[in-house]
């Protein structure tokens, strides 16, 4: 069990602090699990307030015992009752807030209600976009376990060829690579930030079943096993001849990677092995332009561009009225992090940031192809984490 050092998350504090003093705010009240994690390295159920002056105090309802140990913090204390948040503050030496900034973009609109009480005569305000910003940009440590967890994945895409048989089911195959997955330590759940939005494991998709869009902000979904998920794998049986999508998500330590590859058993047709050149040229372009400084919009109106110069503009990143407008997310403890490589997105690349970049063709009735890498941006542009080969993979 890796538990988060002191020091990273010291300067995690230190970083947050800046923000609510700039914002005006006496302290940050921190709730959702992902954000938990990161300022505390607990995700037990808690309140961590997050004074702009003085040190930060985690108070748990469940499991205290767990937290105390997986939090390097130096005031991990019981909680019985929210109701205790204002005296609990007092009783560790810090000041009363006036002004505390909350993660109003995830918070249910009953619980904000329920802290207006408990906290009378206290403004609320936004803290959620300052958050999501610190945290796009990973530290050394961070990518210390995001490299890691790049070189974990590769076991499911290798295993891919001793497992893949024609007439099999697209769930026998993601049963059998969920459990070289879970073997390999994946951590199996994915966070996600967007309400309403979840996945299992991935995508894992073949022929005309890739194509079948779906309510996910993706440019895959499928049809699933069932309406109330409608996404994911079913048990149509792949067939040769057609592109098998392989987007799955490897998780570890808490940090995600993300990439996409496309298998075959025989040889896709012309076009669609084509197509997926494409794709990979836009993603020879985009890597080649991102640099920090360079924003999101500038790099989506690139791939844009690319994908018609090669003429399958109207198949890029989805079809019709299911397209999707971006080509590239950041992921970290979250699937939908930032930066967003994506139309109308004008905030500039960092260094440190990690991003998904997935350019990919959808053909109704026919299938997927393209691919998907997470890179960390670095001062000379994209580095590279996820190393497979990216053409498609013949088997025969």
């Amino acid at each position: 069990m890796h538990y988060t050092p002191r020091s990273e998350l010291d300067q995690r504090i230190a970083r947050l602090r800046a923000q609510l003093v700039s914002a005006d705010c006496d302290g940050a009240l921190i709730l959702q699990n992902a954000d938990l994690f990161y300022l505390s390295g607990t995700a037990q159920q808690s309140h961590l307030y997050v004074p702009a002056d003085g040190h930060p105090l985690l108070m748990t309802r469940k499991s205290h015992a767990r937290a105390r140990l997986e939090s390097a913090l130096e005031s991990v204390v019981p909680l019985r009752s929210p109701r205790q948040l204002l005296h609990l503050i007092a009783e560790h030496g810090l000041a009363r807030p006036r002004r505390v900034a909350m993660e109003l973009d995830v918070l249910p609109v009953n619980p904000f209600r329920m802290y207006q009480q408990l906290l009378p005569g206290v403004e609320i305000v936004d803290c959620s976009a300052a958050l999501r910003q610190l945290r796009a940009v990973k530290s050394a440590y961070e990518l210390a376990l995001i490299r890691r967890t790049a070189e974990q994945s590769e076991v499911v895409y290798r295993a891919v060829p001793d497992l893949l048989r024609e007439g099999m089911t697209e769930l026998d195959l993601a049963g059998q690579l969920e459990a070289v997955s879970r073997r390999a330590g994946n951590q199996g759940v994915v966070h996600m930030r967007n309400w309403n939005s979840e996945i299992f494991y991935g995508h894992l998709l073949s022929g005309a079943n890739a194509a079948v869009p779906s309510f996910m902000d993706a440019p895959t979904a499928g049809p699933g096993v069932n309406p109330a998920i409608a996404q994911g794998a079913n048990d149509k049986p792949i067939r040769a001849g057609e592109p098998v999508l392989i987007d799955y998500l490897f998780a570890s330590e808490g940090y995600l990677v993300d990439q996409t590859r496309i298998y075959v058993i025989g040889e896709l047709p012309a076009d669609l092995h084509d197509a997926h050149r494409a794709m990979l040229a836009v993603q020879a372009a985009v890597v080649d332009a991102a640099r920090p400084g360079v924003d999101g919009a500038a790099l989506w109106q690139l791939a844009a561009e690319v994908a018609a110069n090669w003429g399958v503009q109207d198949h890029f990143m989805g079809y019709g009225d299911d397209r999707v407008r971006f080509v590239g997310h950041g992921v970290g403890l979250e699937l939908d992090e930032l930066p967003v490589l994506a139309e109308g997105q004008t905030t500039p690349l960092e260094e440190g940031m990690v991003v998904a970049l997935e350019p990919k063709c959808i053909f109704p009735g026919r299938g997927v192809v393209g691919i998907e890498n997470t890179h960390v941006v670095t001062p000379a542009g994209l580095e590279r984490l996820t190393r497979l080969p990216d053409d498609v993979v013949s088997l025969s």
